[in-house]
């Protein structure tokens, strides 16, 4: 596994524990019997509780509101989508549970069908993974799974984990809590199994704000295609693709890295398109065609493409 993708699943892997143990660790959760929102192990008062008693007047009960409530929302937002804006979905492809769980679904249905995703048409051939039926109970398994592991993290961040779980161990879950997480898992299940891409690409608002905020950006970074020696990519072969287009099958969300920025809405900027191109251009001698671009030469990149497609435009219509 190359480097970067060695870091980048450190960072998946320790995410993902912190989604899962935040509320056992009343790091953040919401209580729904108390009403109480709980932050860093701390009750998060908005001093509400306080102007009722008459401890404190209505302009101090409207300044806490304030510092309280709308400036760590609004703040936390602006950061979020100040990063969103330099670097795209950063956080789907370093941080995000949900994609984890993607990526290893798409490499258990790859034992199973050789595709990525149920719909696709065609297989995506990996080498040294031969398609066999003995894993298609494993991914459905899987998505099951993680399906009830999901309804139960949610479930948990709304009610007290130890009532959560002390109520699977014992069968005596309450009856509405029990509806949430057959209903959920459900749920999830089906999105895990076949809208899984889907979601990620158009069914995630926090997925879909960052997209927006970086196709706004000219600046913000983008794999950029050194055109000039395209012809390299016609012999294009690593060890796990040898059978060639190794960035467009690199890429778990089956996009083709080597187009336009506008077509690249959805990328989770993972770079493993860029490890495979580097792969495989090590082996022909030469430079990466593939690599990150940010600023300036992200701009001169996205005039570049347009200038490209215009060029193939016009052919296509002269051809005509």
């Amino acid at each position: 596994m190359p480097a970067l993708q060695r870091r980048r699943l450190l960072f998946q892997l320790g995410f993902f524990a912190l989604f899962l143990l935040a509320p056992a660790l009343n790091l953040l959760r919401f209580d729904v019997h108390e009403t109480q929102l709980w932050f860093l192990g701390q009750r998060w008062s908005l001093g509400i509780d306080a102007f009722k008693a008459g401890q404190i007047s209505a302009n101090q009960a409207a300044v806490q509101i304030v510092l309280r409530a709308f400036v760590p929302v609004i703040a936390l937002v602006a950061a979020f989508l100040a990063v969103a804006w330099r670097y795209g979905r950063l956080y789907c492809g370093w941080l995000c549970p949900h994609f984890t769980l993607v990526e290893t679904l798409n490499a258990t249905l790859q034992r199973a069908c050789g595709k990525l995703s149920l719909w696709d048409k065609h297989r995506t051939p990996r080498a040294g993974v031969q398609p066999a039926a003995r894993w298609w109970p494993v991914f459905f398994g899987l998505c099951l799974v993680f399906g009830f592991l999901w309804a139960v993290t949610l479930l948990s961040y709304l009610l007290p984990p130890s009532e959560v779980w002390s109520g699977l161990r014992t069968g005596k879950l309450a009856p509405n809590p029990t509806r949430f997480l057959v209903a959920a898992t459900v749920v999830f299940t089906l999105e895990f199994a076949f809208a899984r891409h889907l979601f990620c690409r158009f069914g995630c608002a926090v997925g879909l704000f960052q997209s927006l905020a970086w196709m706004a950006n000219p600046k913000g970074m983008v794999v950029a295609f050194d055109r000039d020696h395209a012809r390299a990519c016609r012999s294009c072969s690593t060890a796990a693709f040898p059978q060639g287009s190794a960035c467009d099958n690199g890429c778990p969300m089956r996009l083709h890295p080597r187009n336009i920025k506008r077509m690249m809405f959805s990328c989770v900027q993972c770079g493993q398109c860029l490890d495979a191109c580097s792969q495989t251009c090590s082996n022909q001698g030469h430079e990466p065609l593939l690599e990150w671009k940010i600023g300036a030469d992200a701009v001169r990149e996205t005039l570049r493409q347009r200038k490209a497609e215009k060029e193939a435009a016009a052919l296509r219509e002269g051809e005509s």
